[in-house]
């Protein structure tokens, strides 16, 4: 089960052997095992949030740029069983397959230890991530749908996201991204992946504009 956990479809394929499976079925059930045990512990951990509070929640911390952080953190990636082309493309660090991957290994605890076993696992992988997060901030880290429902309620152009810079080696490399709306608000964030990066920029957007419409406010009332 850990080897099949570990192979890539491009890896199976390339060995053209009926011995040799993928993960891609471990995905799918890993991918179920992670939402029902990550649904039951917010579930008991935020009692006074709604439905809707709780899917954000769910939603953010299932997302592939969080599995693919905790795939990192294992190492997993480093002996994930790849194809020569999906090798040579960089497939070890992609967060779409590295998130895949983590599930998959996820289908492989659940199978040989049952519900239990994986339960242990996913309370220590999300334990920083749940303690972390804001329960006064709903929209839990999806500031660009926040950004772009904004501007589009004030009936401005859509968010623009553009790579500004790049930092950092290959293997560690970090994103700077800027986003601009019209001809006016913008703001930058950083991250290490160009996804991370464009929350942080949206968020930063809208803190720029909570602050401007702060002191707008304020001016009316002196006025």
């Amino acid at each position: 089960m850990l080897a099949r956990a570990l192979t890539h479809k491009s890896f199976s394929h390339e060995a053209r052997s009926s011995e040799i499976s993928d993960n891609e079925t471990f995905e799918f059930l890993g991918d179920s095992v992670l939402g029902f045990i990550i649904g039951d512990m917010i579930f008991r951990r935020f009692p006074a949030l709604d439905e809707g509070a709780l899917s954000k929640m769910k939603a953010y911390l299932v997302s592939a740029t969080i599995l693919a952080a905790r795939a990192r953190q294992y190492g997993m990636g480093e002996v994930l069983f790849l194809g020569v082309g999906e090798e040579k493309s960089g497939g070890r660090k992609k967060d779409s397959l590295l998130a895949n991957l983590f599930e998959a290994m996820l289908a492989g605890v659940y199978l040989d230890g049952g519900v239990e076993a994986v339960r242990g696992v996913v309370e220590r992988a999300f334990e920083s991530d749940l303690d972390s997060i804001d329960v006064d901030d709903l929209l839990f880290h999806d500031y660009k749908t926040a950004l772009q429902e904004l501007a589009q309620g004030r009936g401005l152009q859509l968010p623009e996201y553009r790579v500004v810079d790049e930092i950092g080696p290959d293997h560690d490399k970090r994103f700077v991204i800027e986003v601009q709306i019209g001809s006016g608000l913008a703001a930058r964030g950083e991250g290490s992946s160009k996804k991370e990066a464009q929350q942080q920029a949206a968020r930063q957007a809208l803190r720029t504009h909570a602050e401007q419409s702060e002191s707008e406010s304020g001016r009316d009332k002196e006025e």
